[in-house]
């Protein structure tokens, strides 16, 4: 398992954290959200930032997929 990705299930954990819900529903979110590859693929810069500015990251990238998804 490379790098990119163990920081991928770190990232997706501590964002389950952040939001209150299991990491499964993070996950499902994600995917239903069609963000699975965008977050693992921000590996370089969600690694040398705050963790805080992933989450917002996701965050705002979750709810303008959920609103355009209404």
């Amino acid at each position: 398992m490379g790098k990119e990705f163990r920081f991928f299930i770190y990232l997706l954990e501590r964002f389950a954290e952040h939001r209150g819900e299991s990491a499964a529903e993070t996950f499902s979110r994600l995917k239903s959200a069609d963000l699975l590859d965008y977050a693992e693929g921000m590996y370089e810069l969600y690694h040398v930032e705050s963790i805080d500015n992933a989450f917002a990251d996701l965050d705002r990238r979750l709810a303008l997929a959920e609103r355009s998804a209404s």
